[in-house]
């Protein structure tokens, strides 16, 4: 069943504009009587039945709020060093899939691509169509926000979590696993930062500028992963081992 976020608060008549009702009426073609999911801005998700239906404006009457959460009992955050071409793309659309709580693009020391001032706000603004439409698409509770482009330091310091996890390639002594065992054992799983960085790896300066803030320097297996593909592997195991993907 198609779910939609409305920026209104919870009630039983509500109104659903602009893009999303477009798409209702000349994409999905749904008539009065439909029944599709809303999600509303003070977080209540229901089931509605549409009562009236335009190209500008759908109007739904709400028969039961839904209680079944779908979000992870964690709340991740995932600091990604810029990727080329489309792979951030990519990444955006995943995390938020899985569960991510949001995302923060870094301009790492080894970052190829180069993004500030007006660019950068337009690839954010792009990014956060992108992490709406996967909310959307994973039946989500929220549309994950996609931050501004931050430095390394800038990010360290606006997002500070209980526990800090940083994926290092050369690290040998520390899986991602024994991390996470440490922080449930601490009772320091409810918000995690995850850092991965970009095609070109992580700086030395910035693995000792993680560390500083507490950061655990993990390691992700034997092999090497893809800038793309290391993030989402590290979420996968992440909601796994707390629970939040499969028992």
């Amino acid at each position: 069943m198609h779910r939609f976020f409305v920026p209104q608060l919870y009630n039983e008549t509500m109104t659903i504009e602009g893009v999303d009702a477009r798409h209702i009426s000349k994409v999905l073609r749904m008539q009065p009587g439909a029944q599709l999911q809303l999600v509303s801005d003070d977080g209540v998700s229901a089931l509605a039945e549409i009562t009236a239906i335009d190209s500008e404006c759908v109007t739904v009457h709400c028969l039961e709020k839904l209680a079944e959460s779908h979000e992870p009992a964690v709340r991740l955050i995932l600091a990604h060093g810029l990727a080329k071409g489309e792979k951030m793309e990519f990444i955006i659309q995943k995390a938020v899939e899985m569960g991510a709580y949001s995302v923060v693009p870094v301009a790492m020391e080894h970052s190829v691509v180069r993004l500030d001032g007006a660019k950068a706000a337009k690839k954010v603004e792009r990014w956060q169509k992108i992490a709406e439409s996967a909310a959307k698409q994973s039946k989500r509770d929220i549309i994950p926000e996609v931050q501004p482009v931050q430095t390394m330091a800038q990010m360290l310091a606006a997002n500070d979590c209980a526990t800090k996890i940083i994926a290092y390639e050369c690290e040998d002594k520390k899986s991602l696993k024994a991390a996470l065992k440490e922080a449930q054992a601490k009772g320091a799983l409810t918000d995690l930062l995850l850092i991965i960085g970009p095609e070109g790896g992580i700086s030395e300066a910035e693995l000792d500028s993680a560390r500083a803030a507490g950061a655990v320097p993990v390691s992700l297996g034997r092999r090497i992963l893809r800038a793309e593909t290391a993030g989402l592997v590290a979420i996968s195991a992440i909601f796994y081992e707390t629970g939040d993907l499969g028992d």
